[in-house]
């Protein structure tokens, strides 16, 4: 019997990704029905990807029906799987997001800092209502999320919305797996990271290949210039006595809360000289999207994978396959804490290595937290259960206290100005702060 799968973002410039993955998985994930969603706004991209998703399938000569339409509640029936891929406000968001902390002397990024915490007020909301739809129209569906800031969005809707089916997936943690194999010439299959903490903020406990300790090995190389990051993190290194300190893994986003002055300087340097990084995504996606409007285009294009959210879709994939299959294996996802950091809260969402199961995952013990990270893990995951409530609540106060928690503001006067600034551009998408 063949599986439905919606994606919500249909129109994302990713959607070619997950459409690839679902074509090379099929004999295993018998997806026979595909229907792409956006909104009115994304009309002009959705026909664009549609019409290459056609392609793609037809290439392929797999048995997908594939569909695209602005009627959400149409395109959720008997839905088995639902993946969301949304951004509220677009990219004209995004660069606000970036722009104004910058200009009152702030990191300004998409997923952490001030521009985070607006991504998710504005996200959380509408998230939490296509929940609402999910658990009326297909109870039974799971939702892979992997609109950002992710965990803060898949705590969101197991806490607050009615669906629980829901897991959130990240590249990160794939990107760190892949460029570990490469630093030690080995398959990236033979790969596995112990991850400790949360989505953005996840820390490399332990590396294994083939079985094998090699995390003194990778610790050594990481010193000596290994980088992780994604096309869309400009890598300033890690100094070695940091990490002969830490004795855990960074990952990229680390270097906005560990090299904070440094990373703001060359952001600040950047944005002089090229503009924010939605204002450059604004560019790659136009010559993106006249890539994807030519009719012999048959294929995901490579340039695809100058985005930095690459291999996003792929790891959701792999995602759904392994709980339809029921396969057991070990993937990285966010999910309920159950315990696996016994610290934290149950229903704590963290980013965690998990057995993949019909049920959803099952996260693996992963002990204490190391000393080192105990605290500034507290407090993150403080700070994230904040974001969610206010935005929730729409309560400006809860706003402001989300703001001086998080440590890359954490500014009692100048948080203020900040956040106005950012309510008021943002207004249109914020109608429970109105």
């Amino acid at each position: 019997m063949g599986l439905k799968l919606v994606i919500v973002g249909g129109g994302s410039s990713y959607t070619p990704e997950i459409i690839e993955g679902i074509i090379r998985r099929h004999d295993s994930f018998p997806v026979s029905e595909m229907v792409l969603v956006d909104i009115n706004e994304g009309k002009y991209k959705l026909d664009i990807i549609g019409d290459l998703a056609k392609r793609m399938i037809e290439k392929s000569k797999k048995p997908i029906h594939v569909t695209w339409t602005l009627d959400r509640e149409k395109a959720l029936q008997n839905a088995d799987f639902v993946s969301t891929q949304i951004r509220v406000g677009g990219l004209e968001a995004r660069s606000k997001d970036e722009r104004i902390p910058l200009s009152h002397g702030f990191i300004g990024q998409e997923t952490n800092g001030a521009g985070g915490i607006l991504k998710a007020f504005r996200t959380i909301p509408v998230l939490i209502e296509l929940a609402k739809d999910v658990q009326r129209i297909c109870p039974n569906a799971w939702i892979i999320n992997f609109t950002n800031p992710a965990g803060m969005v898949t705590e969101a809707l197991i806490k607050h919305s009615p669906h629980k089916k829901v897991v959130g997936v990240c590249n990160i943690p794939f990107n760190m797996r892949y460029s570990t194999a490469e630093i030690l010439g080995v398959a990236p299959e033979a790969v596995q990271i112990e991850f400790v903490g949360m989505n953005h903020f996840v820390f490399g406990k332990k590396v294994l290949v083939n079985g094998i300790d090699r995390t003194e090995e990778v610790l050594n190389k990481l010193s000596n210039g290994l980088d992780y990051s994604p096309a869309n993190i400009v890598s300033l290194g890690w100094s070695k006595t940091f990490i002969e300190s830490m004795r855990l893994l960074p990952n990229p986003y680390h270097q906005y809360y560990f090299q904070t002055r440094d990373t703001l300087e060359k952001d600040l340097q950047a944005f002089k000289e090229n503009g924010t990084r939605a204002e450059i995504v604004q560019k790659l996606e136009e010559s993106l999207f006249n890539i994807y409007k030519n009719p012999a285009l048959q294929e995901k294009p490579k340039e695809l994978e100058k985005r930095g959210g690459a291999y996003y879709s792929d790891v959701a994939c792999s995602l759904m396959d392994s709980i339809y299959n029921n396969r057991g294996d070990v993937q990285t996802v966010n999910t309920l804490n159950l315990g696996a950091i016994p610290e934290l809260p149950n229903d704590a969402v963290i980013e965690v290595n998990s057995v993949i199961t019909k049920d959803g995952p099952k996260p693996i013990a992963v002990g204490s937290l190391p000393t080192s990270i105990k605290g500034i893990i507290y407090q993150m995951k403080a700070f994230e259960e904040q974001v969610i409530h206010a935005a929730i609540t729409g309560d400006y106060n809860d706003a402001y206290t989300a703001f001086v928690m998080n440590p890359l503001i954490a500014d009692e006067k100048r948080s203020k100005a900040l956040l106005d600034e950012l309510l008021e551009a943002h207004k249109f998408y914020l109608p429970q702060f109105n």
